[in-house]
């Protein structure tokens, strides 16, 4: 065999080859990649700009329901013609662009709204209610909510605070504020910034639930797994590693690496060896439940484990999803309270004196869930641990502490032939 070694496109792993070093393409988006499309709010875009569009047609009902008051028609038809050209324009072009809002386009936005306020707040000040009579300033604030799944949240925000700092300082120069003219101004104000920070909001809560429920699935792939097993990223470390010995094998072969092998190749080939064993002594002390939980982005930092005997992998299918569920309605996302719960699961030693008939054995589990009530615990936590086995729970120390009693199968029974 000669000529220059070509690695293959396929490990013997059935791993796609990729350069050490490199990384998967389909693991984040690229840096081109828009905050819509990376994270598929999209149609969340979509749904806010219907809203800005029926606002701005109350809006626009009400500018002609008062048009014989304004001392000036030209400036608040030229807001309204402006809101709308850019409303238009703006939307069709995002559609036209793949849901792109480039900084070029974003700052001529803003320009535009703020031309918009302007033009507004001119035609409204000789008539000095501005919360009255202001329209197409406050549509401004809604047809800021077609940008949110679009640019980062604190731009947003800062257009959003600029909105109202405008209006609250128009109402100061030319609005008399009193007890009857006070309600009608901090309304309007409230309408103009609003939508921009729910928005925000609704955007962030999105990517949170997204994310979650991303990593729920991928948690969800450990359920089927044999009872001691390589997780995900090991497997992919083993790919590699599966690689590199093929491409020493392979210079042996060709002769590239004469026998006996020179230091350099017989370091490497030693540095593979060690790795190889490491992994396979991790393979015989980790269980489904230890790779469900450190590669959860979300269980990782708030479930530990504890499973020296690796008795997770015992559990069948329908325990290990019954447990996670249980996991994770116990580890809800932190927004909202005070600190973020931490569950610690201990699992084992097994009673040789207590079984739970022929060919069955009792697993002992502790969960223990600090700074958490029992009457704050989710229903489902309990309808997910009856299957899981028998349990009691009680409180030690500020802490909520569940005893669970799994029923499983013998090994030493399940593999004798019948």
């Amino acid at each position: 065999m000669s000529g220059r070694y070509t690695p293959p496109d396929e490990t013997t792993l059935g791993g796609l080859v990729r350069p050490a070093g490199d990384r998967s393409a389909t693991r984040r988006g690229t840096p081109t990649s828009t905050h819509a499309s990376a994270l598929g709010s999209g149609f969340l875009g979509l749904g806010v700009a219907i809203i800005a569009a029926l606002q701005s047609m109350i809006g626009i009902a009400l500018f002609l329901l008062r048009i014989d008051l304004y001392p000036s028609i030209l400036p608040i038809a030229a807001a309204w013609l402006l809101l709308m050209v850019t409303f238009l324009g703006l939307t069709i072009t995002i559609s036209a662009s793949g849901e792109r809002l480039p900084d070029w386009l974003y700052a001529v936005f803003l320009a535009a709204l703020a031309a918009v306020v302007w033009l507004d707040i001119v035609a409204i000040a000789p008539l000095a209610n501005v919360g009255q009579y202001a329209t197409a300033s406050v549509s401004a604030g809604f047809v800021l909510l077609v940008i949110v799944t679009l640019r980062p949240r604190w731009e947003v925000l800062i257009a959003t605070a600029l909105l109202g700092i405008a209006l609250v300082g128009a109402t100061l120069a030319t609005t008399p504020l009193t007890p009857v003219t006070i309600p009608a101004q901090a309304v309007t104000v409230a309408l103009a910034i609003g939508p921009g920070i729910a928005g925000v909001l609704l955007v962030q809560g999105f990517e949170r639930m997204l994310k979650r429920e991303l990593d729920r699935v991928l948690v969800q792939s450990t359920v089927t797994a044999p009872r001691l097993a390589v997780g995900m990223l090991a497997s992919e470390e083993l790919a590699r590693l599966d690689l590199d010995a093929e491409q020493l094998l392979e210079a042996v072969a060709s002769g590239e690496a004469p026998l006996p092998l020179p230091e350099n190749y017989a370091a490497r080939a030693s540095t593979l060896a060690t790795e190889l064993r490491l992994h396979l002594i991790e393979g015989r002390r980790e269980t489904w439940l230890f790779h469900a939980i450190t590669e959860s982005e979300h269980l990782g930092r708030r479930v530990t484990v504890s499973d020296p005997g690796t008795l997770a992998g015992l559990l069948d299918d329908v325990q290990r999803d019954a447990l996670l569920a249980a996991l994770w309605l116990l580890t809800p996302d932190p927004v909202g309270t005070a600190t973020a719960r931490a569950v610690t699961v201990s699992i084992g030693p097994i009673d040789p004196q207590r079984t739970s008939g022929p060919g069955g054995l009792l697993v002992p589990m502790r969960l223990e869930v600090s700074g958490l009530r029992r009457n704050r615990v989710d229903p489902g936590v309990w309808e997910a641990l009856d299957r899981v086995g028998r349990y009691s729970d009680s409180t030690a120390d500020g802490a909520l502490v569940i005893e669970i009693e799994c029923r499983v199968e013998n090994p030493a029974d399940a593999a004798r032939p019948h």
